[in-house]
C-alpha cells in the first residue's frame, strides 16, 4: 500500500472526524477548568445572584486552611503508593505472561476484563469485600475482635482505597507493559541465553531497559491519574472516613462546593490541583523523559 493511499481525499476531513471528541473535551474539561480559574479570583454566591472580585484573596483563605494542607498529604501519599504498586504488579504479570507460562492466554483475558467495570462500581464492589463483618477479612475479626474496621480504623480504610485503586489500574497497564515485552525481538533473549544469562538476568538486563517507555508512560498516567480517579472510590466506599482520613484532596473539593456550597473556595483548589498535576507531570518528563531511549 502506497503512502498516498494512506492520505485522506479532503483536508479538513480529519478534523471533522476528530470534531465529536474535540467538542465533547473542550465542554467536560477545559471550560470547567477555565470557569474554576476565573471563580478562583472572584467570591461566588452559591444560589447565584452576582459575584466580586477578591483577587488573590481566596488562594490566601485555601492555603491557610490546615485541612486543606491534610488533604494534600493525603493525596501525595495515596498518589506514590498506589500509583506504584499499580505499575509494579501489571509488570510482574506482564513478564509472566510473556513467558508463556501455563494458562497465560487465560489470565491475559482475565486480567483485562477489570478495565470494563467503572470506578463506582469497583467502590461497591470492594466495600463489600473489605466488609469487616461479611467481606473476606471477617475470619480475622472473629479470632481477634476490631483487628480489621476500615469503618473506624483510617489506616485500613486507606488500605481499602489503595487496593481499590491497584485492581482497577491493572488491565491497562498489563496491556501496555506485556505489549513492550511482545516487541522485543527474540533473537536478544538468545544472545542473552547464550552468553550465561539466567532468567533473571534476562529480565534485569534485556527486558526492563528495553520497555522504559512503556514504563514510563504507565507511570507519568498513573500518577496523574490518581489525582483525580479515586473520587468514585472514596465516594462509595468511605465519603471520606472515618474521621477525615480518608479525605483526598478531590474529594474535598466535591464536599466543600456541593456541600458547603462554597465555589470558590473549591474553585481555587481545583486550580491548585490542576497547577500541580501540569508541575507533576512536568517534572516527571524533565527528571525521567531524558533518560528514556526510543530506538532500539
Amino acid at each position: 500500500m502506497s503512502s498516498e493511499s494512506s492520505l485522506f481525499s479532503h483536508r479538513w476531513l480529519p478534523l471533522l472526524l476528530a470534531a465529536p471528541l474535540l467538542l465533547l473535551i473542550l465542554v467536560f474539561f477545559y471550560a470547567p477548568i477555565i470557569q474554576a480559574f476565573y471563580w478562583s479570583f472572584f467570591l461566588e454566591r452559591p444560589f447565584g445572584g452576582g459575584s466580586e472580585f477578591v483577587g488573590w484573596d481566596n488562594f490566601r483563605r485555601v492555603l491557610a486552611d490546615p485541612e486543606f494542607w491534610n488533604a494534600g498529604w493525603r493525596t501525595v501519599v495515596f498518589m506514590v503508593v498506589a500509583s506504584s504498586l499499580a505499575v509494579a504488579l501489571p509488570l510482574i504479570l506482564a513478564v509472566a505472561a510473556d513467558r508463556k507460562i501455563r494458562l497465560s492466554l487465560t489470565a491475559r483475558n482475565v486480567l483485562v476484563w477489570p478495565k470494563g467495570v467503572a470506578g463506582a462500581s469497583i467502590g461497591v464492589v470492594f466495600a463489600f469485600i473489605f466488609n469487616p463483618f461479611v467481606g473476606i477479612l471477617a475470619p480475622i475479626n472473629h479470632f481477634f475482635p476490631g483487628a480489621w474496621a476500615p469503618g473506624l480504623n483510617g489506616t485500613d480504610a486507606f488500605i481499602t482505597l489503595i487496593v481499590a485503586h491497584v485492581w482497577g489500574g491493572i488491565p491497562f497497564n498489563f496491556v501496555i507493559l506485556l505489549a513492550g515485552l511482545q516487541s522485543i525481538p527474540r533473537t536478544m533473549f538468545q544472545a542473552a541465553a547464550m552468553d550465561g544469562a539466567g532468567p533473571w538476568r534476562r529480565i534485569f538486563d534485556v527486558q526492563l531497559p528495553l520497555i522504559m517507555p512503556q514504563l514510563f508512560l504507565t507511570l507519568v498516567l498513573e500518577f496523574t491519574e490518581s489525582v483525580t480517579s479515586a473520587f468514585a472510590l472514596i465516594d462509595t466506599i468511605t465519603k471520606g472516613g472515618p474521621g477525615g482520613s480518608t479525605n483526598l484532596l478531590v474529594y474535598k473539593i466535591y464536599t466543600d462546593g456541593f456541600s458547603g456550597y462554597d465555589l470558590s473556595g473549591a474553585s481555587t483548589q481545583t486550580a491548585i490541583l490542576m497547577v500541580f498535576v501540569v508541575i507533576l507531570t512536568a517534572a516527571q518528563f524533565l527528571l525521567l523523559g531524558r533518560s528514556i531511549n526510543y530506538e532500539r
